[in-house]
């Protein structure tokens, strides 16, 4: 993809012209604080003023280069002017009629897309939210529903959501459920194979990942719930808040095989790592043979706007008129914006995620073996992930350190986040030229030079 088809208004490269924060965004954040709930989790001072593509101009016109994407939810850019288009036209025709009660074509359309692009046959229906959380909350009533079991086990480092079914199934982060107990009954945790921190020390990453469906069989199913109780696992195929942690094949295709001799459903959690940010439309569809029953999505579907789904096969999509439903989900501007974003991904964007993404690991990489503090780079396409250690030697976790080059980062005009305990992910608008990588690879190790 060339960079005119990735690239439409003002710079390219980051462009601090003010001490950060500055002076508006110093005002704008004394009123945040006032009026705000505190239970955001806001990190750097940055304010947004305008976005194009991957670069974000606060309210000093300070440019950042963005290598998060709003948690990976800007798919296509801050404000594709295709995505805009799209949503201008569907405002001007109507905002809303709830999906819940009435028919309109968008819903339908962008339903279809979905039931063909997810794995396996096409056979499929699509039940509409608003976010992530939705998506996954109506996964997990839906497999109690259509199952009559109680039970789910998903795994630790897992983040689902945060209303009381989706918190209830994530173990990302003990402050998540701190002062909210109890949680949901009948939520059993295994253990996800994490290579570089396997607790089982496991010869190779097969041997780990099936060091992790023994656990299920030995332990959990025989000490915590019986198999003919659980309803659903629920997995990520790419662990994003738990560390942007990628399993072997061998585990998922493990784990579907385990779940059918138990008749229990398989529940895929994409609201992350969907909607082509592996350079695949899915990630699951970087297992081969890997088909869940149910599969969840959100962030990137809309390019921004609010819209969160769970699809499923005909057969399991068998709840009654009534048993769930929604009053915005399904919004016919959010759904006209994944549809263009699925045109997008599909004429040019999944290919560049799959350039753009092997040149970034790549000088990931060549980072790590001129340094001694990323332990590992890991992840597929524009879901890249580095482990930040004391020492390759050590491995010994670094979270403060990892904390200084977030914030330093943003100094020098690159936009990142921290994920896991201590590593940073690397998810920046599936837009983005080799250009961009090579200023986000250069702040990144002027950077690691001046900390580590």
């Amino acid at each position: 993809m060339s960079n005119q088809a990735v690239l439409w208004e003002g710079a390219i490269h980051p462009q601090i012209k003010t001490a950060l924060p500055g002076p508006k965004t110093r005002a704008l954040i004394e009123k945040d604080s006032q009026y705000l709930s505190p239970s955001y989790t806001r990190g750097y001072p940055l304010s947004i003023q305008r976005g194009y593509g991957a670069m974000v101009v606060d309210m000093d016109d300070n440019v950042f280069l963005d290598y998060c994407a709003g948690i990976a939810v800007c798919s296509t850019g801050h404000s594709h002017p295709e995505v805009v288009k799209a949503i201008q036209e569907q405002a001007a025709q109507f905002l809303h009629m709830s999906g819940t009660d009435f028919y309109y074509t968008g819903m339908a359309d962008l339903a279809q897309k979905l039931a063909e692009t997810t794995p396996g046959s096409p056979d499929k229906k699509v039940f509409f939210g608003n976010s992530g959380t939705e998506a996954n909350e109506a996964a997990l009533k839906l497999a109690r529903y259509h199952t009559g079991r109680k039970n789910y086990i998903s795994f630790y480092r897992s983040f689902h959501g945060r209303t009381y079914g989706s918190m209830s199934v994530s173990t990302s982060k003990a402050i998540q459920r701190k002062q909210f107990t109890p949680l949901m009954p009948g939520v059993f945790h295994a253990h996800y194979p994490y290579f570089y921190r396997d607790i089982f020390q496991s010869e190779t990453p097969e041997v780990c990942a099936q060091a992790c469906l023994n656990y299920i069989e030995d332990y959990i199913f025989k000490m915590l719930t019986p198999p003919d109780e659980v309803a659903a696992f629920i997995v990520e195929p790419i662990q994003g808040e738990g560390g942007y942690v990628m399993p072997p094949a061998s585990f998922l295709t493990g784990l579907q095989a385990l779940a059918r001799k138990h008749g229990i459903l398989i529940i895929a959690d994409e609201v992350q790592a969907g909607m082509g940010r592996t350079g695949q439309i899915w990630a699951s569809q970087l297992y081969p043979g890997f088909e869940p029953d149910i599969m969840t999505s959100a962030k990137g579907l809309a390019s921004g706007m609010p819209l969160g789904a769970c699809i499923a096969r005909f057969d399991i999509m068998d709840w009654a008129p009534g048993s769930h439903a929604t009053t915005f989900g399904g919004n016919p501007v959010s759904c006209a914006a994944a549809l263009k974003t699925f045109e997008l991904l599909e004429n040019g964007l999944l290919e560049n995620v799959r350039v753009q993404g092997a040149y970034l690991k790549a000088g990931l990489q060549a980072l790590a073996a001129r340094g001694d503090v990323i332990g590992e780079v890991r992840g597929e396409g524009l879901m890249l992930g580095i482990e930040i250690v004391e020492s390759k030697a050590s491995k010994a976790k670094a979270p403060d350190l990892r904390n200084r080059i977030v914030d330093e980062c943003f100094y020098h005009g690159l936009l990142i986040l921290g994920c896991g305990e201590n590593s940073i992910r690397f998810s920046p608008p599936l837009v983005i030229c080799q250009e961009q990588t090579d200023s986000a690879l250069a702040i990144l190790e002027a950077v690691l030079k001046k900390l580590a």
